[in-house]
């Protein structure tokens, strides 16, 4: 068996993949404490099986780490982590919302607009700054379908926001 590969990390014992909270701690992936809203509006709802999260920034307590475009302020190589910090902030509502990233049965979705200036067209490559840490958490069978698109400013002048449907189990 190949247990160097991210997506067959095995559990402690050895009786199969790990899950979530284990792939963090093998990847020593730290989350952030979970990021407040920026307006009247709810970060995680849940209804049903499903978990909705709007509006995840690249954030650390209440700023932007990030500021600018892609292609006028910012390079693709800050807004790709521009989106995994997103996404690590989307990892910490969805564990405060849910207990545990091990509810997680699935991610249907990831939506990441990505601010940019001109003519642009790495938003695939940024957005997969986020996609690159949801598959080392949740493993490879568990990819999102994605939509990626260009805006012209996003909230806080920060380069990327996401969107992220879970399915989650009871």
């Amino acid at each position: 068996m190949d247990t160097g590969s991210k997506d067959k990390i095995l559990s402690g014992d050895g009786s199969g993949l790990a899950t979530a909270e284990q792939r963090l701690r093998h990847f020593g992936i730290k989350l952030p404490a979970p990021p407040e809203p920026f307006g009247i509006y709810a970060e995680a709802v849940l209804t049903g099986n499903l978990l909705f999260l709007t509006g995840m920034l690249p954030t650390v307590g209440r700023e932007p780490k990030f500021i600018g475009r892609l292609g006028a302020e910012l390079d693709d190589e800050a807004c790709h982590k521009a989106a995994r910090l997103a996404a690590l902030n989307a990892l910490a509502v969805t564990r405060q919302h849910l207990g545990s990233l091990d509810r997680v049965t699935r991610i249907v979705r990831l939506g990441v607009a990505v601010a940019t200036s001109g003519d642009v067209r790495q938003q695939p490559k940024v957005a997969d700054g986020a996609s690159e840490l949801l598959q080392d958490v949740f493993g490879k069978s568990k990819n999102p379908g994605r939509l990626v698109y260009g805006v012209a400013s996003l909230p806080l002048g920060v380069p990327v926001e996401l969107e992220l449907i879970f399915e989650v189990s009871a």
